[in-house]
């Protein structure tokens, strides 16, 4: 490149133009805004900032309709009946935060962050809506046999969720689907409260226990279907059944050839991890025909896998297992249901996209409809009787009830070099490097943007192999690093994208992010009237490098985001200061598969209704999320042995100065405390801040303090020198 052959010019002289660069005034031209992202083009073409354009530049309406919208103020609400929903029904996520953290003494409930904010509204809405347009496909084109699904609890198998599903499913006969024993014997439960025609659909891979239960289930008059998804199974369901004296219902995994293509389907098509194959299946069939069993199998289950992305796909697979049904029929077997598995995808982006992980082409009626019309088709073709249509719908059923809130506690803020201190920096460097600095600048000034950059790298590296060397001084390197970003900037002219610290763990709350790449929708909750003036990316609480969010919708590798006020969560706003982000649509899987690296448990919970109060909702339930002692015995460790440990350490090494009585009290209650909080942050405040200079002792609420206070004995005086958030 032309241009660096000059960069090893000896004389110090500044270039022509230096007195404007030093001025602020630089004659780097500015880089066009990347005019391809709809998140920049929203941006940058509205002088007004308005709710309306956070929804456009967020695509809260193509992800979030119908639950959940933008008000005037600039807040997220949930609609919690979807398109039913009237304006004074609107549940305001800020309020539901603020009652939530607020402490008790002032009528709050005193949780802390994060927070899994459950709407069971929805969770009604969403399963009335399924059922909705199935009922609908049937009657449109005069189906002659009715629908009825089953939820799979691996989804999130949390007791309250279960037990809405099964009440809010009732009527109509909604079931559910289990993979392992456990699972099997919470559906059991949960389903003696529910409709006696509801489905228990057993499938996994099973050994004598797990039939035993199943069968056990069918003889408390559970209606309990065994699906086989290996062959040998079989034998065992054989065996056992006749041992219990209960006649088995059945039903056969089949593999088929249709599968989509995305990271879903890998669980579909010939090489899929479950079913028979079609010689399988006809071993099946021989083995029930020998011991007079065959009128036992009455179900077809299938699955193409998870995000089906268009109807058409759908159809596909759909129509191939309404032929295996059909000739299962044919060979004798007493067929009633026709079980289509799991597949309804959801909206992640806002797309409507068929060729993404992240979105589907179709709404619930469309998908609805392409099932019916693809097994109608088949079976009156074949003069078969309409089968039962069964589906094992999970994700489109839970994603959108359950929000996780958390906060942003803090951003790196940018580090550019102001140009006017230019001359005073470069004052402290050799000759050599101040003529590698003008060489620099002149570059730049020359509008030799893409040599100005590589020279800036190429600069940098220099002067760091130099201080690993020894031979130059951290001021040194500091000045040549504050030049070249100054300059790079100047070239670049976008905002560099800043680190927000977010009060949560990615591998406990959103694991499927970290583990397969999985996008949700993140959006601040509130502020939604202001212009997002920044761009960031989200850093988690472990100490792990993949503890990071930095893949948003859209493609995009940064999320508009608002400057944090008073210094991260100290001043004022609508949320006392805080800066608060939801996760969206993530109700299925991640609780479930949530760890508990570095020690960080799962988030708060709560479920909150739609109410004619003032608020218009209601907390039904609130649940702290797990301390410290209860992460720690997950693990195997004993915090009642921990603590004493630290007690008799305490006492040896700070309780023997007697005068200090009131001192050591503390501590301990202090050390007692720590087992039962959060591992998570506790919210900054002035008071907090100043933790480190009270001895020591902090406390992360009111009752704390007061409780550690009466504890110690100390006068009133000593209170003072406590503090609580």
């Amino acid at each position: 490149m032309p241009a660096l052959a000059c960069c090893v010019d000896a004389a110090a002289v500044a270039p022509p133009g230096y007195a404007a660069f030093v001025a602020g005034d630089s004659s780097l031209p500015a880089v066009v805004p990347f005019a391809s992202s709809t998140l920049t083009a929203v941006n940058s073409n509205s002088t007004h900032w308005s709710p309306a354009h956070s929804s456009a530049l967020y695509r809260i309406e193509g992800w979030g309709a119908p639950y959940f919208s933008v008000n005037d103020s600039g807040n997220i609400t949930v609609r919690p009946y979807g398109t039913d929903t009237l304006a004074h029904q609107e549940i305001d996520l800020l309020k539901i935060v603020k009652k939530v953290s607020d402490p008790k003494s002032v009528g709050g409930l005193g949780l802390q962050f994060p927070l899994i904010v459950r709407v069971p509204d929805v969770l009604k809405n969403r399963l009335e809506s399924l059922n909705s347009a199935f009922e609908s496909a049937i009657q449109n084109q005069r189906y002659e046999s009715h629908y009825q699904g089953v939820y799979p609890v691996k989804c999130n198998q949390d007791r309250f969720v279960v037990e809405d599903i099964v009440k809010f499913g009732s009527p109509f006969r909604f079931g559910l689907e289990a993979g392992s024993k456990p699972e099997l014997l919470l559906a059991m439960s949960c389903l003696c409260k529910g409709n006696p025609e509801a489905l228990l659909v057993c499938n996994g891979f099973k050994d004598a226990e797990y039939i035993f239960l199943a069968l056990l289930a069918r003889k408390l008059a559970l209606n309990t279907v065994i699906v086989l998804e290996e062959e040998e199974e079989v034998n065992l369901v054989i065996e056992i059944s006749k041992k219990l004296s209960v006649r088995p219902v059945i039903g056969v995994r089949a593999k088929l050839r249709t599968k989509h293509s995305g990271h879903f389907g890998s669980t579909s098509g010939e090489k899929g991890k479950f079913g028979l194959t079609t010689t399988q299946i006809l071993r099946v069939v021989k083995k029930l025909q020998d011991s007079g069993m065959l009128d036992c199998l009455q179900l077809l289950h299938f699955h193409i896998g998870s995000q089906i992305p268009s109807t058409a796909l759908l159809q596909a697979g759909v129509g191939e297992a309404a032929q295996i049904y059909s000739e299962l029929v044919r060979l004798g077997a007493d067929m009633k249901v026709i079980d289509i598995g799991g597949g309804l995808g959801i909206d992640y982006d806002g797309s409507k996209s068929g060729n993404s992980d992240l979105s589907v082409s179709y709404g619930l009626q469309e998908y609805a409809s392409a099932v019916v019309n693809a097994i109608r088709f088949v079976c009156d073709r074949k003069s078969i009787k309409h089968p039962i249509i069964c589906s094992e719908s999970g994700r489109a059923i839970v994603s959108h009830h359950s929000i996780l809130i958390f906060e942003a506690i803090s951003a790196t803020a940018p580090t550019a070099m102001n140009p006017a201190d230019l001359p005073f920096i470069l004052e402290g460097l050799s000759e050599d490097a101040r003529a590698d600095c003008w060489n620099l600048i002149d570059a730049g000034l020359r509008h030799e943007n893409e040599t100005c950059l590589v020279y800036a790298d190429q600069l940098k590296q220099r002067y760091v192999d130099r201080f690993k060397d020894g031979t130059l001084g951290i001021e040194q390197l500091a000045a040549v690093d504050g030049l070249c970003d100054l300059v790079s900037n100047m070239v670049d002219a976008s905002e560099p994208t800043r680190t927000y610290h977010v009060n949560l763990s990615i591998f406990t709350s959103i694991p499927d992010f970290w583990s397969i790449g999985q996008v949700f929708p993140i959006v601040p909750i509130h502020r939604l009237d202001e212009r997002p003036d920044v761009r960031g990316v989200l850093s988690d609480l472990t100490c792990d490098s993949d503890g990071k969010i930095d893949k948003f919708i859209g493609g995009e590798t940064s999320l508009p985001l608002h400057e944090l006020e008073g210094n991260g969560g100290c001043g004022g706003g609508g949320a006392n200061g805080r800066y608060y982000l939801g996760m969206f649509l993530g109700g299925a899987y991640q609780e479930s598969l949530g760890g508990v690296h570095n020690l960080f448990g799962g988030p708060s919970v709560v479920s909150v209704s739609q109410s004619d109060g003032p608020h218009s909702f209601v907390v039904t339930r609130a649940v702290p999320g797990p301390s410290c002692g209860d992460v720690l015995r997950v693990m195997q460790h004993e915090p009642d042995l921990m603590f004493e440990t630290l007690k008799h350490r305490a006492e040896e090494f700070c309780g023997q100065d007697h005068s200090d009585v009131g001192n050591y009290a503390a501590l301990v209650g202090t050390i007692a405390q720590s087992f039962h909080n959060m591992p998570y942050l506790v919210a900054a405040s002035p008071c907090s801040l100043t933790a480190m200079s009270n001895n020591g002792f902090y406390y992360p609420n009111e009752e704390d303090y007061n409780a550690a206070a009466l504890e110690s004995g100390a006068s009133e005086d000593e209170h003072q020198s406590y503090c609580y958030a």
